[in-house]
C-alpha cells in the first residue's frame, strides 16, 4: 500500500504523483479505528463462537487499528493486554488503562491474540510454544506476514475445523487455533467493515483522483497527503 509508494519514490521508480489516502483523518481515524472496532469481533465470533468476557485478549500494536481492537475487546469484557514498540503509542495504551508488555510475556497468558501492526514476524515460533492450549490467533493488519503460519505448517499437525479455522497441534501437546490462515480475519471470517465507514474511505479515494485530474500541475511526482479541505468535505 502506502509503504510501497514511499519506497518507490525513494528508489526513483515512482513516475507519477500519488496521494496517501490511508493517512487522511477521515480514513485512518474512522475506517481503521471504528471499522476494525466492529468487524474484528464479528470475524472472531463467527469463526469460534467464543465468549470474550473474562478472556485475556492480546492486541499487538496500538495504532488506529489496534486502538479500535482494544476498545472492542474491552467493551465485551475482555482483559486487554497491548504490545507496542513505539513508546508514545505504548504510553497512550497505558493511559487508557491497558496492561502494556512484550509479546514474549503476553504469549504465556493470552487466550485471544490479534496482530494489527502491518509489520512482519509479530507472532512466531517462540510465542506459539509458550501459548496456552487452544489459544486463538488472528490478524487484522496488512497481508499475512504478521503471524508465522509457515512455521506452524512445517512444525505442527494441522486439523481444519471449518473454512478459515485451523487447529494446530504442537509437539508439547498444546493447540493453536489460527483464523483466516493469518490473513485479515474481518474479511476471511466475516464481511469486513460496515458499508457506511467504508464510504468515508472510498470518498477519499474519489476526491483524490479528482484532485489529481483537475490540478495535476500542482502535484509533482511524489506521495502527497490529501488537502485538509478535502478531508473536511468528506466529513461534511
Amino acid at each position: 500500500g502506502v509503504h510501497n509508494l514511499y519506497k518507490m519514490f525513494r528508489q526513483g521508480t515512482l513516475k507519477i504523483p500519488a496521494f496517501n489516502v490511508n493517512d487522511s483523518v477521515t480514513k485512518s481515524k474512522f475506517d481503521n479505528l471504528y471499522g476494525c472496532r466492529e468487524s474484528l469481533l464479528d470475524g472472531i465470533k463467527r469463526a469460534t463462537d467464543i465468549m470474550i468476557a473474562g478472556k485475556v485478549c492480546v492486541v499487538a500494536g496500538y495504532g488506529d487499528v489496534g486502538k479500535g481492537c482494544a476498545q472492542a475487546f474491552k467493551g465485551f469484557g475482555g482483559r486487554v493486554i497491548v504490545t507496542e514498540i513505539d513508546p508514545i503509542n505504548a504510553l497512550q495504551a497505558a493511559m487508557e488503562g491497558y496492561h502494556v508488555t512484550t509479546m514474549d510475556e503476553a504469549s504465556e497468558i493470552g487466550q485471544i491474540f490479534v496482530t494489527t501492526t502491518g509489520n512482519i514476524d509479530i507472532i512466531c515460533q517462540e510465542h506459539f510454544v509458550r501459548m496456552k492450549d487452544d489459544a486463538i490467533v488472528c490478524n487484522i493488519g496488512h497481508f499475512d506476514c504478521e503471524v508465522d503460519v509457515d512455521w506452524l505448517e512445517k512444525n505442527a499437525k494441522k486439523e481444519n475445523i471449518k473454512p478459515q479455522v485451523d487447529r494446530y497441534e504442537l509437539e508439547n501437546g498444546n493447540h493453536i487455533i489460527v483464523l483466516a490462515a493469518g490473513r485479515l480475519v474481518n474479511l476471511g471470517c466475516a464481511t469486513g467493515h460496515s458499508s457506511f465507514v467504508m464510504s468515508n474511505s472510498f470518498t477519499n479515494q474519489v476526491l483524490a483522483q479528482i484532485e489529481l485530474w483537475t490540478k495535476h500541475d500542482a502535484y509533482p511526482v511524489g506521495v502527497h497527503t490529501l488537502p485538509k479541505k478535502l478531508d473536511e468535505e468528506v466529513a461534511a
